[in-house]
């Protein structure tokens, strides 16, 4: 079965409150079994419009990723997200076919 990803791109205009979001948001993704596969770190954008931060999170399959960022527990996280940061998130389905040799 395929692993279900949200990738986030973020730029947090306010360091302070986004920790508060942080917080907040461990609650649904231990709910969920949410697994940092990215959490910031060096990268480069050779293509593309770049923001600061960079999250790719792992769940067993996409219909968890989905249900989690619909959840009460994410939506109260999210609203401590709203006016401290600008963020692009994609939830999709990881691929599980053949892998080239």
């Amino acid at each position: 079965m395929a692993k279900g990803y949200w990738v986030a791109r973020v730029d947090v205009s306010d360091p302070t409150g986004y920790q508060e979001y942080v917080a907040a948001n461990a609650v649904a993704f231990q709910k969920y079994g949410a697994k940092f596969i990215v959490r910031g770190g060096r990268f480069e954008a050779p293509e593309g419009t770049a923001r600061s931060r960079n999250v790719v999170l792992e769940f067993k399959d996409y219909e968890t990723a989905v249900a989690c960022y619909y959840s009460a527990e994410y939506a109260s996280a999210k609203a401590l997200r709203k006016d401290r940061s600008e963020a692009d998130l994609l939830i999709i389905e990881g691929y599980d076919g053949p892998q080239p040799t």
